[in-house]
């Protein structure tokens, strides 16, 4: 069970364990609960990612000490993922490069990063979203806002995770996740976010659905990613 944590005068933020708890950030927020011990179990995409994450610690280790400091010079411009948000802090190098190597795999274009200059990613709302079911398979086409008048668009495609649920009800740490790649980058719109066998996951095929996402744009030039974006709707097949 976790406890979200209340900023004071005295303390703005906790960060990492002690004893038995762990400060968890989670949409902004800040949570504690107790430190998990003892081996976890990893689901197949943990799994996954944990490979991914070796191999891209693995090249890092692998790009010379000069190039090094060009990454943790660009990393100083970079928008941290976690609080604080007022940039009174920054990431390391290796962090834009872990981060970039993961975009670039979700891609499916894994590479060794080049060092880029951070660029401030467009804002962008879910304006609009649709729904149907395709052999199996619930459909989402999001409309966003904020992107119409970029002549370069196609550089940002859409990555979620999401979660369903009946309609009224909120989030819930006890029902599963997916994560999911647009179909196709953001120069089309509506954006289509395909979720294979949804019923499997959540249940029964219901009339209409409480959609939880959590969005990020994605640059296909650079691999690094935006700020998460919350949303959450009803949709209606």
């Amino acid at each position: 069970m976790a406890t979200q944590f209340k900023p004071s005068i005295l303390v703005s933020d906790v960060f990492g364990s002690a004893g038995d708890v762990t400060a968890v950030h989670r949409d902004g927020k800040t949570y504690l609960r107790k430190r998990r011990s003892g081996p976890v179990a990893l689901t197949p995409a943990q799994s996954a990612h944990l490979e991914v994450h070796r191999r891209a610690l693995a090249a890092w280790r692998t790009v010379p000490q000069s190039v090094q400091e060009v990454w943790h010079e660009y990393a100083r411009d970079a928008e941290p993922h976690r609080p604080p948000f007022d940039h009174s802090s920054w990431i390391s190098g290796q962090n834009l490069f872990v981060s970039a190597y993961h975009g670039f795999y979700t891609l499916g274009m894994e590479h060794v990063p080049e060092p880029v200059p951070f660029e401030f990613f467009p804002p962008f709302a879910v304006r609009k979203v649709e729904a149907s079911v395709v052999e199996g398979a619930l459909v989402l086409r999001l409309s966003l806002s904020g992107l119409e008048r970029l002549k370069d668009a196609g550089r940002y495609w859409l990555y979620g995770m999401f979660q369903l649920s009946e309609p009224g009800k909120g989030a819930s740490s006890r029902l599963p996740k997916r994560s999911v790649l647009a179909s196709g980058s953001c120069s089309v719109m509506p954006v289509e976010m395909v979720l294979e066998d949804f019923a499997e996951a959540w249940g029964a095929v219901l009339p209409a659905y409480q959609v939880h996402a959590s969005l990020v744009l994605l640059d296909a030039k650079t691999g690094y990613r935006s700020q998460k974006h919350v949303a959450s709707g009803v949709v209606r097949l």
